[in-house]
């Protein structure tokens, strides 16, 4: 009995194999463990191992994602991780492929961020159909934000430069810490009531998503939101993003972009109030030359309204009545003198002597016109019979017979063409040009 075929793998089919079983068992995971082993080489690809205290894991993180880290990986640190497993083949290890990385106590922190910005979102509370749009010209800004920080000076420092007429009060509150919240929430409510404010900007400069956690403040979110004042929101840097930046009604991405947002630079200003009265000027010089032509215009309607211009109008008319009067008698006399001219040479050509004559002559040339038809019609009947001749004497047997030939006819006068239409014996008859000749067949 033979023994059953057995299917023989190499090793780089097992490691495909179980390369394809793991990628395809296990979708992108997140694990929380112990940095080891860690290693940077010249490529720019990271390796470490990630373990805790039972076991570990080959983990690697290759270029660019590596570049993106906001920390230096380093041994013994604790991260949360996201990748996917694989095998690498060439050596049969088993290996996590990271393409993300944070520190774990802010991963702990990014995951209730997410959550609570989830929810506040179902609520509506960062739609923006219920955003305000900021005044044109802000004249009185309060600043909510730390008086020591960078922050501040770099917001006033951007007031300062670019509209010094602006009226600003720093609101000083914690913008880091367990009161800091509180703080805010109270400076925001208090600055509403007053009313004195066009525009509240919540503002500090940048840290770690536990320095800025303050600004992700469920009631802070709310209060923002509620706020009959506008909110700009300028926390950290461009990248960061905090819940007040949601709910606010502009996010800056950092102090000093939110002072230029927030007031035009006195120097276009000054551009745009020179060619506003640049404009006006001009306007005002063409309401001028409008008044002054109305002016004029009605100057000229006085005048004419005067009575010696109003005299001298008639008199004008007057005078051009006459000559048109004058020059239609000129063009009638003219028209009658023609019409008289015409009559008379038409009376001159219908007198009963001149007529006479006239049908005289036409007399004399009828008379003649039958004479010179009839010679004419003669010598055309004449050509005519000419021709006619000619014709017949040219089919004329006779012309023929005149040329020395005969023509033989049997007694019945039938014409013999051929030898064959006589016998020896018959009687025919020759005709010649100048007699007939009674003849008789041989043969």
């Amino acid at each position: 009995m033979e023994s059953p075929a057995r299917d023989i793998l190499t090793p780089t089919q097992l490691n495909t194999l179980a390369r394809d079983l793991l990628e395809g068992a296990f979708p992108l995971i997140w694990v929380e463990g112990e940095l080891g082993n860690v290693t940077r080489p010249a490529s720019g690809h990271l390796y470490f191992t990630l373990k805790d205290a039972r076991a570990q894991i080959r983990s690697a993180m290759f270029k660019p994602k590596s570049q993106w880290l906001k920390f230096v990986p380093r041994e013994g640190l604790r991260v949360l991780v996201r990748g996917r497993l694989t095998l690498y083949e060439a050596r049969g290890d088993y290996q996590l492929v990271i393409d993300h990385m944070e520190e774990a106590g802010e991963g702990a922190l990014r995951r209730a961020f997410e959550q609570l910005r989830a929810k506040l979102a179902a609520e509506g509370l960062f739609d923006e159909g219920r955003k305000r749009a900021l005044p044109a010209h802000v004249q009185r800004l309060g600043v909510i934000t730390s008086p020591s920080g960078a922050a501040v000076r770099d917001v006033l420092s951007v007031l300062a430069r670019r509209y010094p007429l602006l009226e600003v009060d720093v609101l000083p509150v914690q913008v880091q810490g367990e009161a800091a919240p509180a703080q805010i929430v109270s400076m925001l409510q208090r600055a509403a009531r007053s009313e004195r404010y066009d525009v509240l900007l919540l503002t500090r400069g940048g840290g770690s998503l536990e320095d800025l956690w303050a600004f992700n403040d469920e009631q802070l979110a709310r209060t923002i939101a509620a706020s009959p004042v506008p909110v700009v929101s300028a926390v950290g840097h461009e990248t960061d993003f905090t819940l007040a930046d949601f709910a606010a009604d502009l996010r800056a991405p950092t102090p000093s972009v939110a002072a230029e947002l927030l007031v035009p630079d006195h120097r276009d200003l000054a551009s745009h109030l020179r060619a506003l009265q640049r404009h006006a000027t001009e306007i005002q010089r063409r309401h001028l030359r409008d008044a002054i032509q109305r002016s004029d215009r009605a100057a000229l309607r006085l005048n004419a309204l005067r009575p010696q211009a109003r005299l001298e109008f008639i008199r004008r008319r007057q005078d051009e009545a006459l000559r048109r009067l004058q020059a239609l008698w000129r063009e009638q006399l003219q028209s009658r003198q023609a019409r008289l001219r015409h009559a008379d040479a038409v009376l001159r050509a219908t007198q009963p002597s001149r007529r006479l004559a006239q049908l005289r002559d036409r007399l004399q040339a009828l008379s003649l016109r039958p004479q010179a038809s009839i010679a004419r019609q003669l010598q055309r009947d004449s050509l005519k019979l000419r021709g006619l001749a000619r014709s017949l004497t040219a089919v004329s047997p006779l012309a023929t017979v005149a040329r020395g030939y005969a023509i033989v006819t049997r007694e019945n006068g039938q014409l013999v063409r051929s030898v064959e239409q006589v016998q020896a014996g018959d009687a025919v008859s020759a005709q010649l040009s100048d007699g007939h000749l009674k003849l008789r067949v041989e043969r």
